[in-house]
């Protein structure tokens, strides 16, 4: 973490819910993991969001509803969706952005108390099963490829299972401490069966790096750094795999920089930078999460 603003991120401090240990678990791996972070009536309301847009029902037209790439021109249902991206008009799913017990941890993790926090990316993510192509899975590589508003270290993504996430459905792979790296060439991998739109990977990725599998249940949240090498596995299971993800930014700190490859040109046609909103949290004190909370 080499771009820290000076005073803003304390490690040595506890935050307003996260533990001396827990922020400087996240310091020295590059994610965190808080368990029950989101309830389940919460994540319900999602999940019938989902089937809605879905169905093609009130779909708001900031929003982009993307297919797998073997499935184009398929119609829109549960198993032809993989994506639902920039829902910051959307007040059902925006709601996530919102959620105090996200926002508490984002802002222990990139700011301080004062901290004004952007939601910037929002995606719902819904892994069907694998037709076989291995088009499921998600290539490694690092967030900030498709981003221009440094600094990395005041940028953090909220990720939450909507449901059971293991290895067999494709959870989040993550290389623990890769984020102290710099941000690394990119591409799109050559893979037999194809790989979906601005699914890059990272250029000459050595698969032996030591990685870890990340399995959750659902309301689990997982918290990680832009530089983060992480990807997915295929769904090998008759499944679906659903989580929901926001990228927040400390508007005190970060500022947008003019593009230096052509991927982030991609990216700025999908974040809706005109939608981003200034999040004020509760200034109330919540208890903080002990550590069967996280790992």
């Amino acid at each position: 973490m080499q771009h820290q603003q000076q005073g803003i991120l304390d490690w040595t401090k506890e935050g307003r819910v996260l533990t001396v240990e827990q922020k400087q678990f996240y310091r020295d791996n590059g994610y965190l993991v808080v368990r029950n972070c989101i309830p389940q009536h919460e994540l319900e309301r999602y999940t019938n969001r989902f089937q809605e847009l879905c169905e093609g029902r009130n779909v708001p037209t900031t929003m982009s509803i993307m297919r797998d790439m073997t499935l184009k021109g398929q119609k829109l249902e549960e198993k032809t969706v993989n994506k639902v991206q920039d829902f910051g008009d959307d007040p059902v799913l925006f709601d996530y952005c919102k959620y105090l017990t996200v926002l508490d941890v984002v802002r222990d993790l990139i700011g301080d108390e004062s901290s004004s926090i952007v939601a910037m990316h929002t995606m719902l993510i819904n892994k069907p099963p694998d037709n076989g192509k291995l088009t499921s899975r998600h290539p490694m590589h690092q967030d900030m490829e498709y981003f221009c508003f440094p600094p990395e270290d005041h940028i953090v993504c909220a990720w939450t299972a909507m449901e059971r996430v293991n290895r067999a459905n494709g959870c989040l792979v993550v290389v623990p401490g890769s984020h102290k790296g710099k941000l690394l060439p990119h591409t799109y991998p050559d893979w037999e069966g194809g790989v979906n739109k601005a699914y890059h990977g990272i250029q000459n990725y050595d698969p032996s790096m030591p990685r870890l599998h990340v399995e959750m249940e659902a309301g689990d949240t997982v918290f990680f750094h832009p530089i983060l090498i992480h990807g997915s596995g295929a769904n090998k299971t008759a499944g679906f795999r659903k989580a929901i993800s926001c990228h927040y930014a400390n508007d005190d700190v970060c500022r947008y920089k003019a593009f230096e490859n052509q991927n982030q040109i991609v990216c700025h046609f999908h974040l809706n930078f005109s939608n981003s909103v200034i999040l004020e949290g509760n200034i109330e004190r919540r208890p903080r999460y002990g550590k069967d909370r996280f790992e």
